[in-house]
């Protein structure tokens, strides 16, 4: 069939041609943005999974519903080795620029933009890790008033990020609307930023602002935020997303293809969920591949068993191996005893409803000989890189679905 006329998108973040079995999330978040404009208490909202499940695309699907309201906003992307000073200063920036020309007295946006340059000029005394602050961190935004003094600059970032989203929801709350700001891999923000940002929210909510944060992580993000703060659970709204039910999958694949006036048999759907698992970057990556390789309509069970191999083969690339080039040789080592030890049943027999369970720590050590204090550095290691996460105490599982099965297919 014609390739040009592929419908499917397998990217990272990439919005699908039909966001399928996401109703949920966003009439939750649709009934949120609803209780905000009439003054309702609400809660900020956090998203959680693994990845390839969607959570971006999810993301930025529900920015573009607070848009749609005419609310202010802004995304960032949290990174490991960045203050989240830089990123959330850029967020509010663009979040009340969008506002600003509804707002009726220009000296108020002017006053709040100078407590936001102070805030984003404001460096605390050292960087993370207790190293100087970067140059890079240091955000030089293009606002022509002069920055404020005695509000968001004291250099205690939960301070000043209470005091800042504070303004940033006066702001809002004159125009008659919100600001909803995204922050995507939150599990990366180092503690003492957990730690702002959730007595950030807390404020929020205590005075009933319209600000929300919208946040999206791997599955411990609920645990990172409650080792920052105690009432972070009941701080949050938490939706977990997780791979798609049969339902949902069969139209992420079928609704796009009746645009183009394509069908699916019946048994090529089946198979294409046994290959996919239902996660929604795999049904997007075996249905591309999948089209290309069908000479006509309808698609096939035997159009799918052609196509898969080249699937494959372009996820052991891109999805998995990209991930596995970045480990050392010790935390490869570290993944293989996982990948061994987290089948549910102990077998393999090659379909993606394998699933790759959670792993105590005892037992890999156990499988390497080695003392489990000596396998610490691997394991915080592979934590940082975003390749494994702990969702319990004691145990690690790792965060892209059939990694293990990956694993478990390279030569050692």
């Amino acid at each position: 069939m014609d390739p040009v006329r592929n419908p499917y998108a397998p990217g990272a973040g990439q919005r699908p041609p039909e966001l399928a079995g996401r109703g949920r999330e966003l009439d939750v978040f649709d009934i949120v943005l609803e209780r905000i404009a009439r003054g309702r208490p609400e809660r900020s909202l956090m998203l959680t999974g693994l990845r390839g499940v969607g959570k971006t695309v999810l993301l930025n699907t529900l920015r573009s519903q607070a848009i749609n309201r005419l609310w202010g906003s802004g995304k960032i992307e949290i990174r490991p080795d960045q203050s989240l000073r830089r990123p959330i200063s850029a967020a509010l920036h663009m979040a009340v620029r969008e506002l600003a020309p509804r707002h009726r007295a220009p000296d108020r946006i002017d006053a709040f933009l100078g407590v936001l340059k102070a805030f984003a000029q404001r460096s605390a005394p050292s960087g993370r890790g207790g190293a100087s602050p970067r140059l890079r961190d240091r955000w030089q935004p293009g606002i022509d008033v002069p920055a404020a003094s005695g509000r968001a600059d004291s250099g205690d970032i939960e301070i000043d990020l209470v005091e800042l989203l504070t303004d940033a929801a006066a702001v809002a709350a004159d125009v008659g609307t919100g600001i909803a700001v995204f922050i995507d891999e939150m599990q990366d923000l180092a503690p003492e930023e957990v730690s702002a940002l959730c007595a950030a929210c807390h404020e929020l909510s205590q005075l009933g602002a319209p600000l929300i944060v919208v946040g999206a992580g791997l599955p411990h993000l609920p645990a990172v935020l409650s080792a920052a703060k105690s009432y972070s659970e009941r701080l949050f709204r938490y939706q977990r997303i997780d791979r798609l039910d049969r339902i949902a999958a069969d139209q992420a694949l079928c609704l796009p293809a009746e645009r183009e006036e394509i069908e699916y048999e019946q048994k090529a759907l089946d198979l294409l969920y046994e290959k996919s698992g239902g996660y929604p970057y795999f049904v997007q990556a075996y249905g591309k591949t999948t089209w290309d390789h069908a000479p006509r309509s309808p698609i096939t069970a035997a159009d799918v068993r052609v196509a898969a191999p080249d699937a494959e083969a372009e996820l052991a690339v891109g999805f998995f191996g990209s991930r596995f080039e970045r480990a050392t040789p010790a935390e490869r080592e570290y993944m293989r005893a996982m990948a061994t030890l987290s089948l549910v049943d102990g077998e393999d027999d090659g379909t993606q409803d394998d699933m790759d369970a959670a792993v105590p720590t005892a037992e890999i050590a156990r499988a390497l000989e080695r003392k489990p204090t000596s396998l610490s550095p691997a394991r915080d290691a592979l934590i940082k890189k975003g390749l494994i996460y702990s969702g319990e105490r004691g145990t690690v599982a790792f965060t892209v679905p059939h990694f293990g099965r990956y694993l478990r297919t390279q030569p050692a």
